[in-house]
């Protein structure tokens, strides 16, 4: 009786991996049929490529592609310009900040087709014929980073937002820009806001930025 008991329970571990993975496939098969026959996968065909033309860092540049690839995939995978990071892929950590036609944006957020003509420039296009811009420079010199992933859309964000001050840009750490002489460390913070560092260099990125505004003074 034990004996023949025994017998029956002696199954191997890879007997038992087969049929656990057997059971998970027909599951998976089942619920994607299921999904499917109830309409919730689309099963319509990809859409059919388009052309856009896009001015990149003072370069035209022709791409076919996807309609729905958004611009900082299309920055990344087919124009080979890296410097633009895949955070959070939802708008909220700021790797992914470029400037478009002076403005910065979360390029994970925009499909690449909105910007057919539009001025794009991402941490790549900064360096000018004299070297680094001086924000990428400050940020070399204050040491404003640690692991770096952030940096290049901190630095976007920091150019972008220089230029917003300066064309009298409130913020809700000052409404009334004309009234402050200079960017204080709360303003800088406040309008830096949208870009999160992990690392937390935050005092050295503040830092970095204020030395550019204090040498335009200058």
């Amino acid at each position: 009786m034990n004996e023949s008991k025994d017998k029956r329970l002696n199954v191997t571990r890879r007997a038992l991996l087969e049929v656990g993975t057997t059971a998970a496939a027909i599951s998976f098969v089942g619920g994607a049929e299921l999904a499917r026959s109830a309409g919730l996968v689309d099963t319509r065909p990809p859409p059919e490529p388009v052309t856009v033309e896009l001015e990149i860092n003072g370069r035209s540049r022709t791409l076919t592609l996807d309609p729905r690839t958004t611009l900082l995939d299309a920055l990344r995978e087919q124009l080979a310009l890296t410097g633009a990071k895949k955070g959070c892929d939802q708008g909220q950590c700021g790797a992914c900040t470029v400037i478009v036609n002076g403005q910065r944006i979360n390029s994970c957020l925009t499909l690449a087709v909105m910007h057919s003509g539009d001025e794009v420039t991402t941490v790549e296009g900064l360096v000018g014929n004299n070297g680094l811009h001086p924000v990428q420079a400050a940020f070399v010199q204050r040491d404003a980073l640690q692991c770096g992933y952030c940096t290049p859309g901190q630095i976007c964000s920091a150019v972008a937002l220089l230029a917003e001050y300066k064309a009298g840009w409130p913020s809700y750490a000052c409404t009334d820009v004309a009234s402050t002489p200079a960017l204080t460390d709360a303003e800088i913070a406040e309008r830096m806001s949208g870009n999160i560092c992990r690392c937390s260099a935050y005092p050295n990125i503040v830092a970095a930025i204020r030395d550019v505004v204090e040498e335009d003074r200058t």
